[in-house]
């Protein structure tokens, strides 16, 4: 397939929109609407057979929702995924890690989204003070023991898609 061009069409602190005009391989023409962001790192935070996850409130879903600690570092900026990945625990849960190792990666959302996820194992763990940023004012934290995090997925009550990867990639290292 073969760009023939491309026009941003949105953007703000954390992502672009565009709109790319492409040739199929048997000629034709379409567009693709791809939404740009920054890789992020998810962390699992691992104490024994505890893992901590937080809780906040997610905009366009309207409800709270537990996930492990995750995110992309401000204004669009592209940062070493390790780094980001302390920086994302220390910010969020006030943890930190005295080995972290990095234990795979996750396509977001393929089909419309050029951001990746990079997840990281966290464990050694000491405690302190979180320091969010304002839009986690209202984040709380929770440590599960993994049969209750598996509970809660089973029953639909922890949905968050990467987490939920994540996980899964925590229990192929077994």
């Amino acid at each position: 397939m073969d760009t023939l061009g491309t026009e941003q069409v949105y953007a703000n602190a954390w992502m672009t929109v565009r709109e790319d005009r492409v040739r199929r391989h048997d000629g034709s023409a379409g567009i693709y609407g791809v939404i740009d962001k920054p890789d992020y790192a998810l962390v699992i935070p691992l104490d024994g057979d505890r893992l901590m996850l937080v809780e906040q409130f997610r905009y366009p879903l309207g409800e709270r929702r537990w996930e492990f600690p995750q995110g992309t570092a401000p204004n669009r900026e592209h940062v070493d995924t390790a780094t980001l990945a302390a920086r994302e625990l220390r910010e969020e849960t006030g943890l930190r890690a005295g080995t972290m190792t990095k234990i795979g990666s996750l396509d977001c959302a393929a089909g419309m989204s050029s951001q990746r996820g990079h997840v990281f194992l966290a464990t050694d763990l000491t405690e302190g003070e979180p320091e969010r940023e304002p839009e986690e004012q209202d984040m709380r934290t929770g440590w599960f023991a993994r049969a209750e995090f598996e509970r809660l997925v089973r029953a639909g009550e922890i949905t968050d898609a990467q987490s939920i990867a994540a996980y899964g990639l925590l229990l192929l290292r077994r």
